[in-house]
């Protein structure tokens, strides 16, 4: 039976609905970011191509085609880019990859094959699914253009002529916001053939995936993208040199083609400075759990966490910070008071045993069960993983399933050493990083928490009082 878009069924569901639809007000535009780039001056609506050039839009695109009334400090025109000064312009940023792996971004682009002949191609990884994780989808939807002259850019200086946007399956809305500014930027020139009456030509497309966590992961992504089943591609041979069908192809997260203009029109020196070394610019965290003003903050990297914390309006009123999972859901979990003495960024929370990941910072008060929370998110790894490999497929649900009896007072005093010995068998040993991802979290909690998951397994019941 077809539901008609005026019934009255279909009225009632999109009220409730209504209820629980973000505007950016909770999540972005609080007016508490620190040096931001990417979200500066935004506020919703002026999203436009229009409202994008007034912040300065599209003058990296032109400065590095030469095109435009922009003048150098001696009052010449401006030259223009080569793609080699593109690329080491970004590789002096220090730009490392916000998708989670943190892979300098210059250095990527530069193995490129650009005499390559015959397609390459670009991909921006906008599969948000990261648990905890809600920054991409802002910038898809309130600030589009920006990663739309990103690509344009990353294109320029690797020679490429096609591109495509995944777009995660659930967030339909920003989806056809992206699909709105691409018409936009086409009609204004600013892509398809001889951009701004240059040479350089450059087809970009969104797609929009279907919701699979797994996605996520680049050659997975790559497979979706194809048509087929998304699952992980054995790597080598990697996307550099056999991506998409299988021609060269590069792949960055959605805030990392949102860096490249302001990288461009204000150097590379100057972002890096913004950060600190070997962690240049700005980094957009999603601060979620229990704290008072959830929400995404664009901040330097470096910024100590206890800043990031009271940005967030600090722990939820009347409770004690526990633990932080600083970089989503399959980052290692780290105590409260660590946490409080370490910086954001990449190295800094590396060394303390954990990830920045995807820059989701889940926040955890003392009235959590750490053996609740590691079953919520044993749960999640087991139901999506795509079952390609056997440690993976058999293994998270393993973790799921001893987690899950530890929790409702059915723990053995075996089940922590075997807790631990599946998760060690798992890491390392798929084609793709979800079997660390499941297996991580395991490992994080049993490393600081372990007396919890002891008392449940002894008593039968939890140890924090509920």
């Amino acid at each position: 039976m077809t539901v008609l878009a005026n019934t009255p069924i279909n009225n009632d569901a999109k009220n409730v609905l209504s209820q629980f639809a973000a505007t950016g007000v909770q999540s972005s535009f609080h007016g508490r970011h620190i040096e931001p780039q990417i979200m500066l001056d935004l506020n919703g609506s002026n999203w436009r191509l229009k409202d994008y050039e007034l912040r300065g839009g599209y003058q990296a695109l032109r400065k590095i085609l030469a095109q435009g009334e922009e003048k150098s400090p001696d009052d010449l025109p401006v030259v223009g880019m080569t793609p080699d000064q593109v690329i080491a312009e970004v590789k002096l940023s220090a730009l490392r990859g916000r998708g989670g792996a943190g892979f300098p971004t210059g250095l990527k682009w530069s193995f490129m094959p650009r005499m390559f002949p015959g397609p390459k191609y670009l991909v921006c990884n906008s599969d948000e699914g990261e648990p905890g994780t809600c920054k991409d989808r802002d910038i898809l939807a309130y600030n589009p253009h920006i990663v739309i002259e990103g690509m344009a850019i990353a294109a320029y200086a690797m020679g490429i002529k096609v591109g495509y946007n995944y777009i995660h399956g659930e967030i339909f809305e920003a989806y056809e916001r992206f699909e709105q500014a691409l018409e936009e930027a086409r009609c204004a020139g600013l892509l398809g053939d001889r951009i701004l009456g240059s040479d350089f030509g450059f087809q970009l497309h969104a797609f929009h995936g279907f919701g699979a966590y797994i996605c996520g992961e680049e050659t997975a992504l790559l497979e979706s993208l194809e048509g087929k089943k998304g699952q992980p591609r054995f790597k080598p041979p990697f996307p550099a040199s056999f991506g998409l069908y299988g021609k060269p192809t590069t792949i960055n997260n959605t805030e990392t083609f949102a860096a490249v203009p302001w990288i461009i029109n204000h150097g590379g020196d100057k972002y890096l400075e913004c950060g600190k070394p070997n962690n240049g610019g700005t980094k957009i965290f999603s601060v979620v759990g229990d704290v008072n003003l959830p929400g995404n903050f664009e901040v330097p990297l470096g910024t100590p966490f206890s800043k990031l914390l009271e940005l967030a309006g600090g722990v939820r009123t009347g409770r004690k910070l526990k633990a932080v999972i600083p970089g989503g859901s399959s980052a290692p979990v780290l105590p409260g008071t660590t946490m409080m003495d370490i910086t954001m960024d990449y190295d800094a929370i590396a060394k303390a045993g954990s990830m920045l990941g995807s820059g989701a910072v889940i926040v955890m008060d003392d009235s959590r069960c750490m053996v609740k929370s590691l079953l919520r998110l044993s749960y999640f790894y087991q139901h999506e993983s795509c079952g390609q490999c056997t440690p993976c497929r058999e293994g998270t649900g393993w973790l799921w399933r001893m987690v899950d009896r530890i929790e409702h007072g059915k723990g053995r005093a075996q089940d922590l050493a075997l807790l631990d010995s599946v998760a060690d068998n798992i890491k390392g040993r798929t084609i793709c990083a979800l079997g660390d991802a499941a297996a991580m979290p395991v490992q994080g909690m049993l490393k600081h928490y372990r007396d919890e998951f002891e008392y449940h397994v002894d008593h039968k019941t939890c140890m924090v009082p509920q």
